[in-house]
């Protein structure tokens, strides 16, 4: 009997699991009408977005034209040449990609610290319209202080697991409670962050804020980021070497170490290279 109900509760706990990949972290792009509604010049191609993106003049300092901030253990905009490049998709208010956060950041963050993967971030804030207080705008213009201000990739990359724990992360449209820039900022202290990067993250200037949303407007118009069957942009999306890695609800870490190419027991092994 007791056997029989844990396995009740393993199949449970995989069907919630797959519920939150596949609808809890969606946000298609036929979504962001009622977010964009109001930027009426909205670019309607992706190469006119892309171009539009490039144009920003307040933007980080390590950004791609991609919208994209590469680090590795050699900090930011420095490649480790020979290894998987990781690229993540993530919006702040998306309960997918905190459970991603949650599953896989520590095996990524020994990954990089070992020099066995590069990491591309991409913050999207598309979901601003489930908060009523632009917390994705504030809490990822924060994130882009930080990357510009603090050398250290681990503060930057704590902050984010900060802010994706349980315990933290808002709900979602009537499910939103107001989230203040002080308990934001918390987040950062308690990850390393010093306090000047701190007060300058959450001075409310938001200075990347059209950068922000620029990227957004790229990011969704890119095909090749699509889930296979859907006709637009959703997170979390996960690509490893600029091709769209499948989750596997089943399985999150194991199916992203066999993707990567490494064994459970090769994670932080800096002799070891993936395969893949």
């Amino acid at each position: 009997m007791e056997r029989r109900q844990q396995t009740i509760i393993g199949i449970l706990t995989v069907a919630i699991i797959a519920v939150l990949l596949v609808v809890g972290g969606v946000a298609l792009y036929r979504s962001m009408a009622a977010n964009r509604s109001a930027t009426m010049d909205a670019p309607q191609s992706e190469q006119a977005a892309r171009d539009a993106l490039r144009k920003i003049k307040v933007k980080p300092s390590f950004a791609d034209d991609q919208g994209g901030i590469l680090l590795s253990k050699n900090g930011y905009g420095n490649k480790v040449d020979g290894v998987p490049t990781v690229g993540m998709y993530l919006e702040p208010l998306c309960p997918g990609c905190a459970l991603v956060s949650r599953t896989l950041d520590p095996t990524i963050m020994s990954m990089l610290d070992a020099g066995q993967i590069n990491l591309d971030l991409h913050f999207m804030t598309f979901q601003d319209y489930k908060s009523s207080d632009e917390y994705s705008t504030r809490a990822f213009n924060a994130a882009v202080t930080i990357v510009q201000r603090d050398p250290n990739p681990d503060h930057l990359l704590g902050y984010l697991m900060n802010i994706y724990r349980e315990d933290f992360q808002p709900g979602e449209l009537g499910e939103y409670r107001s989230v203040t820039d002080d308990q934001l900022k918390q987040q950062a202290l308690n990850a390393g962050v010093d306090s000047a990067t701190a007060d300058a993250a959450f001075d409310g200037q938001y200075r990347y804020r059209t950068w922000l949303k620029a990227a957004d407007d790229y990011t969704i118009l890119r095909p090749e980021l699509y889930a296979p069957g859907k006709n637009g942009f959703s997170t979390p999306t996960v690509t490893i070497n600029d091709r769209r890695w499948q989750m596997d609800g089943n399985d999150l870490k194991g199916s992203f170490l066999t993707a990567i190419g490494l064994d459970e027991n090769q994670v932080g092994d800096p002799a070891v290279t993936p395969k893949n």
